[in-house]
This record gives C-alpha cells, structure tokens and sequence, in this order.
C-alpha cells in the first residue's frame, strides 16, 4: 500500500487482523500519530517516508520474525529499546532522519544477523557501542551526521564482510594509526569519515591492504542490497526478500543520494579533518577508486603523479590545503575524471593542458596565485609564442643549407663578378683604343683586309 495517500489506522484493537502477514509495505504515505505494531508474523515492515512521531514501542520486540525493520524519515524520538537486541533475525535495521537521541544501546549480541544499520540523521551521542564487533555478517553501517565522540573505531575493521563504512559528521578524533593485523577491513569500498576531528598522518598501511579497492570486476553489474532467509508466503510460494543498499555522499562538489550502490563502486572521503603531511604514491595502488576527496586538511608537500595510475577515477577534490609544486602533467590521462578541485592550495607552474582538462573552469584553480595558463587568465612568464612558418626559399634549401648562408654565397658572387667585369673591361677598352690607332695608320688595302675577316668572324 506504498506510494498513496493513507494517514492513518480504523483506532480499533486489531489494526492488522490478518495473523499470518508477513510483508507490510507503508512507504510514501502520510501516516500521522504512534507507529503501529502489526502481528508477530511479520517478516518484512516498513513504514519510511511518513509522519509517525512518539517512541518505538516496546512491542516491537515481540516480532521475533522481523528480518526488515525501516522506519526511516519520520519523526520518532526517544531512546532506542534495549529489546531490540533480542531481534535475533534482524538482518536490516534502518531508522535514519527521525530524532532519536541518548546513546546506541548494545543491542548486538553474538549471533547478530545484521547486514545493513542505517542510523544517520539522528541525535544519537556517546561512544560507538563496542558490541557493533558481534556483527560478523555487517556489509553496510552508516550512523554519520550524528554526536558520537569517539576515538577512530579500527577495531570495526575485523568484521570480514563490512563494504561501506559512513561516519561523516560526527566527534570522531584522534589518529587512525596502523592496523594491528593485516586483514582488517579485507571488503571495504566505501569509507567516509569527513568532517570529524581525526588527526595525523594519512592511514598509508591501510591503503596497502584494502584489496577490494585495488582491482574490481566491471562485468559484475549488480547493486549492493541484503538478502534474507528464504519466506513462505502462501499464494506465491517460496520469495527471498531483498532490500537494497542506499547513501549519500559528497560526490563531485555535490551532495548525492545514490538510492542504489553499484557493486564495483568505491570511494573514499576523508575531507573536512587535520591529516597533515604528504599524499602518499601508495593511493596509486587503488585503481578501482571512482573518487576521492582530500580536501579541507593540512596536507602539505607534492601531488604525487602516482594518481594518474588512478584510470577509473570521476571525482578528486584536493582543495583546502598547502600543497606546493605544480599539477602533475599526466594527470592529463584520467579520461574519466569529470571534476577537479586543487583550489586554495599554493600550487605553481603552468596547468597541464589537453584532454579532460581542457572542461575544468577557473573555480578548479583558484586560489593558487601562481599557476598560470588556461583557464586562468594569467599567462605564464616563460610561455612563447608560435614559430613563424618557414618561407618557402628556406623549405627548398633543406636543413643542410640555411637561408642565412644561401643569401651570402649569392651576395659575394655578385661583388667579385662585379670586379672582374669591370677589371676585364678596362682592358678590353685599353686594347681596343691601341688596336684602332695602329688600324689607322695601315696602308688601305690591309684594311679591307681586316674588315672582311672581321664580318667573316661577326657571322661565324
């Protein structure tokens, strides 16, 4: 009965009289008033997305075949039952934005069948409670936007199966240090811590072990959800429930709602803290990674040109820092990558060009006064211009005759023609005047003579 406009319940003892229901599917009304409590048969309840206000009744603790428990976006309040914990096959537990408060009980007892805990947008504080460990099946844990003050939880990394970790928004401090055995956190996906107060060096050891980050299997396009037992329901037979995996995250400046998670999808966010020191190369290990924000910390040092081994990489935010040197050119490869942001840092030299850089505005830059070239408006100080084309006088003389020695063999074969013709026809001016005075003074018939061997040699 989802997605219609239903209010409320006939205010009667039996509000649901059918004893062996099993599925009760309420989403996207308008319900109004207390939650209400259907039959112990129930397998699958949710009532997300409604107006219910008041406290979880501790009734609820009765439906001991409850494996989807979603009371997501309303405004219950209250503690949360210690009873819960007796919910042995609980495998979901969603009561993200309602307005619970007090701290989260140690409702998880050994045998915890959960798979997915979505407490997120509450006002739950204190510690993480300890008993999150007995979760051996956990694949999905979000209790980000919340008051929990505690130090980092490295010890959630012994759970074997545990893909998404959200914790943003929280009191989290101290340093995330190294792990104690290599196999902590074998699944992990998706990690956002942001906007905490952890501090020190960046976790370098973990990004060496976290396998599930280094390689993915891009024919494997399914979504992430939790299954239950296989349910009896007596006009279909035998169905297996699903329930799927749903976050939001800081994803290319925005924040996204991702209603469904890609199985190959990985991310890391660890934006908005006081890790300080460099980015270590070991992050180019991670080449399933699809984003990374490392923005808003003191990170000092270099831009390791390690990331661009990262191919698979959409998103990566390294504004809000101290980083130095300039913007690795081969970068330049990460054809995926649809946003940057290295703003607000004290990087130089000039912007690689080409590629996926060519669609990054100046917002991607600012802050850096001395980058220098496109988009930005400041050309860089070495940048020169264009070659002028070679003339084609200097195209025909091919590289082993340059214009500039072809013009001076042609100049000083000029100046010495000049001088022996004018050296040549002094002489022949000379001889000439010589050769008429003595023409003159022979007698006449030597001169007919010589005029007719002169006009034989004119013809010839």
């Amino acid at each position: 009965m989802s997605e219609n406009s239903l209010t409320g319940f006939d205010q009667t003892p039996n509000a649901f009289p059918w004893r062996s229901l099993q599925i009760l599917y309420l989403a996207n009304n308008k319900l109004q008033g207390a939650l209400p409590i259907p039959a112990p048969s129930i397998v699958y309840y949710s009532v997300s997305k409604n107006m219910l206000t008041g406290d979880i009744s501790q009734m609820i603790c009765e439906l001991s075949s409850l494996s989807y428990l979603d009371f997501s976006y309303n405004n219950l309040s209250g503690f949360l039952p210690h009873c819960l914990g007796d919910l042995r096959n609980l495998s979901v537990l969603n009561l993200q934005y309602n307005n619970f408060h007090g701290s989260i009980p140690q409702i998880f007892m050994e045998g915890c069948k959960l798979r997915m805990i979505k407490l997120s947008q509450n006002h739950f504080e204190g510690p993480l409670p300890r008993s999150l460990a007995n979760c051996t099946t956990l694949e999905f844990l979000d209790i980000g936007n919340n008051h929990i003050i505690d130090f980092f939880p490295s010890w959630l990394g012994i759970l074997p199966k545990l893909r998404v970790l959200i914790l943003q928004s929280n009191g989290l401090y101290g340093f995330i240090g190294k792990p104690e055995i290599i196999s902590r956190f074998p699944k992990l996906q998706v990690i956002d811590v942001s906007n905490n107060n952890i501090s020190g060096k960046f976790p370098s050891e973990y990004f060496q072990i976290w396998k599930s980050m280094q390689s993915f299997d891009e024919g494997h396009l399914m979504y992430m959800q939790a299954y239950s037992q296989m349910q009896k329901i007596p006009s279909s037979g035998w169905i297996m429930p699903s329930y799927a995996y749903s976050m939001t995250l800081t994803n290319k400046g925005i924040k996204t709602e991702y209603s469904r998670i890609q199985d190959f999808f990985v991310a890391i966010d660890l934006s908005g803290n006081k890790f300080e020191g460099e980015i270590p190369k070991i992050l180019g290990n991670l080449k399933a990674l699809h984003m990374l924000n490392l923005s808003n910390n003191i990170l000092t040092g270099f831009i390791p040109s390690s990331l661009a081994a990262l191919t698979n990489l959409e998103s990566l935010d390294l504004s809000q820092n101290m980083l130095v040197g300039e913007i690795p050119p081969q970068l330049v490869e990460l054809t995926f990558l649809a946003f940057l942001n290295v703003s607000h840092n004290n990087l130089t030299r000039p912007i690689p060009q080409g590629k996926q850089f060519l669609t990054f505005q100046n917002s991607s830059f600012d802050g850096n006064v001395e980058l220098c070239g496109s988009p930005l408006s400041k050309r860089c100080a070495n940048s020169k211009d264009p070659p002028t084309p070679p003339s084609n006088f200097e195209a025909n003389q091919g590289s082993k005759f340059p214009f500039e020695f072809g013009w001076k063999v042609v100049a000083m074969g000029y100046g010495f023609g000049f001088i022996v013709g004018v050296f040549v026809g002094q002489i022949i001016i000379t001889r000439k005047s010589s050769w008429i005075i003595v023409f003159c003074n022979w007698p006449s018939s030597r001169k007919g003579e010589v005029e007719e061997t002169s006009k034989i040699n004119l013809v010839g």
